[in-house]
């Protein structure tokens, strides 16, 4: 039987609908709010802690955007989940509070420069959580990817 590892994070914009992603201190890549569910949790609890541990701030989380079953080659089975965080509005921007110990640093990026800011699999992943949010239903993934029709 698999026994995934799950991890959960959200999709944050700004109002010029552009991408919250931020710069941890233990990757050399961007990456998106969110983090490992504990046990006893839920991925939706997890979004949530994870969002308030790393940014201070504990916004309405929305909707399922993604779930993803997405092996990795050294960590193992794995299942992602991806949440709404919507718009965060000035107020909640100016009350982020980085966790100094785990992110360099945060920005706000157009949605077209997602490719070449993220790493393949996080892109694709995100990719799809777009769409989903544009279609307005959940999409599940392997790997990053709708299955086909």
């Amino acid at each position: 039987m698999a026994t995934p590892r799950a991890a959960a994070g959200a999709l944050f914009f700004d109002e010029h609908d552009r991408l919250l992603l931020v710069q941890p201190r233990y990757k050399d890549h961007r990456d998106l709010p969110g983090g490992y569910v504990e046990p006893g949790e839920t991925p939706y609890q997890a979004c949530r802690r994870e969002v308030r541990e790393e940014l201070g701030i504990e916004p309405a989380i929305g909707g399922l955007l993604v779930v993803d079953w997405a092996p990795h080659p050294a960590e193992g089975d794995k299942v992602l989940f991806l949440f709404d965080g919507g718009v965060l509005s000035s107020t909640a921007r100016q009350d982020v509070r980085l966790a100094d110990d785990e992110l360099a640093g945060y920005d706000f990026h157009p949605v077209e420069e997602i490719p070449g800011l993220l790493i393949g699999r996080l892109a694709a992943r995100v990719t799809a959580a777009l769409a989903a949010r544009r279609l307005g239903h959940p999409l599940y993934l392997e790997n990053g990817r709708p299955l086909p029709d």
